[in-house]
């Protein structure tokens, strides 16, 4: 069954709508796989935080990996000086976060065609990978402080988008948990609560088809139809109600008015307007900070389940997200 959403008929484009949880689902079965054949970041041991790459290797040890934990990437040569001062901290923190991510190091000189693909200007240059998408951190020497802040948003846009929540390694090189993950639920038969939600969204009950929804992911949290639809329902609970004309004045006249922005984005995406949403939830990203900060970055990956994940206008705001984020 597909998600079906009648009261968004020809508002947004639902025949492009997939479904937003396809980045964490390949990302759980690669680390499913890895945890029965033994392998991947389940054979960690400390000191196998920290790697070196090069391009040979690069698809493997970072694009593959990054499908099981945050990838970060450290652009360094040994004629940098600042690098000798980053270096060291970046490795540190690998081990400190206990595989939270790991540490790739790449030797610029050796591999002048990673430099190019990731247009870096200057080094050191710190990226992340997360589920093969690459993510500019910082550029430069930077302060441990600002490094561990850094690192911290990394691992929850990651936790939070993707789902990859690392792994916790024991001091012995025995990963703690590394062949043990919650007892699967079985998947369903679902198809009664889903059709009562649609039904719901049809007769216009948005709090109905949320509960719907609701029900369906306490039983199986990875059901992309529902988590699809509940981001669908939720979006049109907001708008119901709502005065479009107040609301844009409200926004136009509060651009630092991280609620107003919001209640405007979703009325955006509501009219099909996909990018002027995912745009101005960004700029608001950029002009905030604190709790309107994170409230706003909370509803831009709320609207980015509601396009879909593999929507190529979701990978560039998710791209321009982490740089206003980092």
């Amino acid at each position: 069954m597909q998600p079906r959403n009648m009261s968004m008929s020809g508002v947004v484009d639902l025949a492009a709508v997939k479904a937003a949880q396809e980045a964490k689902a390949k990302a759980e079965q690669a680390r499913a796989e890895a945890a029965r054949q033994g392998g991947g970041v389940g054979g960690l041991s400390p000191a196998d935080l920290v790697i070196d790459v090069d391009e040979a290797g690069f698809e493997q040890d970072v694009l593959q990996r990054s499908a099981e934990v945050p990838v970060v990437i450290d652009f360094w040569a040994e004629w940098c000086q600042p690098c000798k001062q980053l270096s060291p901290v970046l490795e540190r923190l690998a081990v400190e976060y206990n595989g939270r991510f790991l540490l790739a190091k790449i030797d610029v000189d050796a591999n002048q065609m990673l430099m190019q693909q990731f247009g870096i200007q200057g080094i050191p240059a710190v990226f992340a990978v997360v589920a093969g998408q690459a993510l500019p951190l910082f550029q430069g020497a930077a302060e441990e402080a600002q490094i561990r802040q850094t690192l911290d948003q990394l691992v929850e846009v990651a936790e939070q988008r993707f789902g990859l929540t690392g792994l916790v390694v024991d001091p012995d090189g025995e990963p703690a948990g590394a062949a043990e993950s919650a007892p699967e639920v079985p998947a369903g038969p679902y198809d009664s609560l889903l059709e009562a939600a649609v039904r719901a969204l049809d007769a216009g009950d948005f709090g109905g088809a949320v509960q719907a929804y609701r029900n369906v992911l306490s039983d199986d949290p990875a059901n992309s139809e529902a988590k699809l639809g509940l981001a669908q329902a939720e979006l049109l609970q907001r708008v119901q109600g709502l005065d479009p004309q107040q609301v844009r004045k409200e926004a136009a006249d509060g651009p630092d008015d991280a609620q107003a922005q919001i209640a405007a984005a979703d009325l955006d995406l509501v009219g099909g307007h996909v990018e002027d949403a995912f745009g101005r939830l960004i700029d608001t990203v950029r002009r905030t900070a604190g709790d309107d900060r994170d409230a706003v970055r909370r509803r831009l990956l709320e609207l980015f389940e509601v396009v879909g994940a593999d929507d190529p206008r979701v990978a560039g705001a998710r791209r321009a997200l982490a740089r206003a984020l980092f």
